[in-house]
């Protein structure tokens, strides 16, 4: 498993293509491992803040936290579905 310092280096690097000749399904698996261990990660960080004993919040902050979150993964979670609709229209 990468260290966190690893993943935060592969991610700046996500546009530079350090092995062109990586396939492109290991290149996938690669990355979307590293970004989602990077997401898993700042979760956890986020997390810290429910400590009641440093922080204060009520209901509103936390609702209004995990629907814009839930809202993201939604959006992301959809752009990797195969989309069915790719025919043309014909009359």
């Amino acid at each position: 498993m990468y260290g966190y310092d690893t993943l935060i280096s592969n991610y700046l690097n996500m546009g530079k293509d350090i092995n062109d000749k990586e396939h492109p399904r290991d290149r996938f698996k690669r990355l979307a491992t590293d970004r989602t261990n990077i997401v898993l990660k700042r979760l956890k960080v986020l997390s810290n803040c429910s400590n009641r004993n440093i922080y204060e919040y009520d209901e509103q902050d936390i609702d209004k936290i995990f629907l814009e979150i839930e809202r993201k993964v939604k959006e992301t979670r959809s752009k990797f579905h195969f989309s069915v609709g790719n025919k043309k229209f014909h009359l």
